[in-house]
């Protein structure tokens, strides 16, 4: 008599009944046995178990058409992670080190393009992620603006969406010092100097940004800790309450 091997579904079924699984996937999951598609169980799906509480119980029917969105927000978020990864490698063959004698992150660039395996690849597809991703924000706020999803109750999320351009373009106008070759320190020299314009606090804006009285070694330690940890950190906090007042406030919100 030939033995039947075990159909998945049956080993699926076993893994289920697991303590290990119920650890991950509690009660009111779809994956729990004698589940019912029923608007209760949906809704059960979604507010008991973290993986599905990141998804809406119900996404409006406008929500799902490409040509409303065109995905912007998605898009932003994926070319954040992308720079996040890819920033992650670089850091590894990367010292914020300039001098008249060492300029190491000159140096390090340099291998990275022409030494580090792949290294080029990684650092051409950080700095495309970077220009996408200014373009994306961008475009982003447009279109919101363009289908009034500003407007009440979505006030201040719009505000936070404000604060998340600024950070981009921040985190952008930062990174660019950081190959430290003519364009970058001749770029930010300029781009620093509209600093001395500000009224009341010339002085004071133009050290906070430079370290000193002009660009030099300690502005490239000061913008690389603004570039890797300080931004990054103050963007991530904001995305954060941005997709959370989007669930609050009910969703992409709706045509005109």
């Amino acid at each position: 008599m030939k033995m039947k091997p075990p159909s998945p579904s049956g080993a699926f079924d076993r893994v289920r009944e697991t303590e290990v699984w119920r650890s991950i996937f509690r009660p009111g999951s779809i994956f729990r046995v004698g589940y019912q598609d029923t608007q209760r169980d949906r809704a059960l799906a979604s507010m008991n178990n973290f993986v599905y509480h990141l998804h809406p119980v119900r996404v409006k029917r406008h929500g799902l058409k490409l040509t409303y969105t065109f995905c912007l927000g998605g898009l932003s978020f994926f070319l954040f992670v992308m720079l996040a990864i890819t920033g992650i490698f670089l850091m590894f063959f990367y010292r914020p080190m300039a001098g008249s004698i060492d300029a190491q992150a000159y140096t390090d660039m340099q291998n990275i393009m022409s030494a580090v395996f792949f290294g080029n690849l990684v650092r051409s597809i950080h700095r495309w992620s970077a220009h996408l991703m200014v373009f994306t924000v961008t475009l982003h706020m447009f279109r919101v603006f363009y289908t009034g999803a500003y407007k009440p109750p979505r006030e201040f999320n719009w505000i936070v969406g404000v604060v998340l351009l600024f950070l981009t373009l921040g985190l952008s106008f930062t990174g660019y010092l950081l190959p430290w070759d003519q364009l970058s320190y001749w770029a930010v020299s300029v781009g620093t100097s509209l600093g001395g314009y500000a009224p009341f606090i010339a002085e004071q804006t133009n050290f906070l940004l430079l370290g000193g009285a002009v660009v030099g070694p300690q502005t490239l330690m000061r913008w690389y800790v603004l570039h890797v940890i300080a931004m990054p950190f103050v963007i991530v906090i904001f995305m954060a309450i941005h997709f959370w007042r989007i669930r609050k406030d009910g969703g992409i919100s709706g045509p005109l």
